[in-house]
Formats: C-alpha cells, structure tokens, sequence
C-alpha cells in the first residue's frame, strides 16, 4: 500500500463574512449582535456608548483571531459586487480581509474575505491583513525554501467568545502616523584600485 504527501487543498471556498449589528429600539435601549452564533453579546442596554465599544472591540476581535483563507473567493464577487455596484471590477489577485464601517452611521462592521481588485472600491473600508500567497514550484516542500511569506505580527487572541473587555476596538484607535520618508543618498562605489 502506498500512501500519498498531504499537499494543502487547493479547491477554492467560499469567502467568510462577518457582520457586527448595534440595533436601537423604541424604548432607548440597544442590543449588539454578532453573524457567528456562537458568540456571546452583552444583554440588552440603554448605555449606547458602551455597546458602540463592545461592537467595535468584538468586530477587532474578529479580525485578529481570522486567518485569510489563500483560495477563497472573493465574497464581494459572490454577491456580483453589491457593495460597489457604480464601479465595475473583475475579482482578481490575492485575497484580502476588510473592515468596512461607516463612522458616519457608526452600526454596522463587516469583515469579509474579498479580492485585491474590489477591496479598494468598497466604501469606507480598509485591508487589515493579506492571505499569504500559495508557495511557488521552485520553493521546497517543507516551506523553507526561497520566497517563503512572514506571516503579520500575532496579536493576543480574545478568550471566552471575542467578549474580552481588553480587546482594542476600532473606533478611536489612534491611527499610526506615518515615519517621513528617508531621502536616498546616492550609493558609494568603490572604484579600481580602492581596498576595504
């Protein structure tokens, strides 16, 4: 009997979505619910400003637990671009996981698995990670070979049903300021005749 390597399946699947809902009701109060059922949401409240952070915290949570499939499809592709429907896209290059939210509106965060080509035509979104891309044929099979991906720096995952009250949400993150850019100095050459 002969036993085949266990090569990573290449069949594409379905891009994962998940969409984070703050709902407001007649009587003032709130409730936050999550497209995963098994995660766990605070009751019922009138302190909107808590349950807006425990939304924003829960949809980061989300995103830091997620690794991007490499072979999925594009989710926005999957509901023929609904989320950009004026600007025409063909689904193409790897795939990305977005938050879109509208700080505007403030209810609603969804993170999806879409294409390189749609993720910067859906409105008020941005890429948080990158799937790692699949290793070419001249890389060895143990995956140390040339060209292997650094994976983004782990952050702590979220015990207990993404309810952690550390998490750090979205909204009011302090967004990274860019470093200025290094001005190139022009290479120095070593010519004929010059030693170390």
């Amino acid at each position: 009997m002969t036993t085949a390597a266990s090569e990573p399946s290449t069949d594409r699947v379905p891009g994962r979505v998940w969409t984070v809902r703050l709902t407001g009701h007649a009587d003032r109060t709130a409730t936050v619910t999550c497209s995963t059922a098994a995660c766990r949401m605070p009751p019922r409240s009138k302190d909107l400003a808590g349950l807006r952070t425990f939304a924003a915290q829960h949809a980061a949570a989300h995103a830091r637990v997620a690794t991007v499939h490499a072979h999925a499809w594009c989710h926005c592709g999957s509901t023929q671009c609904a989320t950009h429907p004026d600007t025409p896209a063909h689904c193409a290059g790897g795939v990305t996981l977005v938050l879109q939210h509208d700080p505007v509106v403030g209810r609603v965060w969804t993170l999806s698995e879409v294409c390189e080509a749609c993720a910067p035509l859906i409105p008020n979104a941005r890429i948080l990670a990158r799937a790692a891309r699949p290793p070419r044929a001249d890389q060895r099979r143990d995956g140390q070979g040339p060209g292997t991906q650094v994976p983004l720096p782990a952050r702590p995952g979220i015990p207990g049903g993404f309810s952690s009250p550390t998490a750090q949400p979205f909204e009011g993150q302090a967004r990274q300021s860019r470093r200025p850019r290094r001005t190139s100095r022009p290479a120095q050459r070593r010519g004929q005749g010059q030693g170390r």
